[in-house]
């Protein structure tokens, strides 16, 4: 399984874990909704940025927002 839907899929279960929507996460992280969408989906390689946004988002760390992320070969 690609890192990346790996990471989406991390997303999803963070974001939902604290009862938000993807309008919500959008608010607390200052990203767009569609690119959330589209990093839950797999369809984004975000930026560290982006990373970086997301983690202060969940009040976690980076390393904590990586979780199960595997990469293969």
């Amino acid at each position: 399984m690609r890192a990346s839907y790996q990471l989406g899929m991390r997303i999803v279960y963070l974001r939902k874990q604290r009862g938000w929507t993807q309008e919500e996460l959008s608010f607390q992280s200052g990203i767009n909704k569609n690119y959330i969408c589209d990093m839950e989906n797999g369809r984004r390689n975000p930026s560290l940025e982006i990373i970086e946004r997301l983690a202060i988002a969940f009040g976690i760390s980076i390393s904590d927002l990586f979780l199960g992320v595997v990469v293969s070969k």
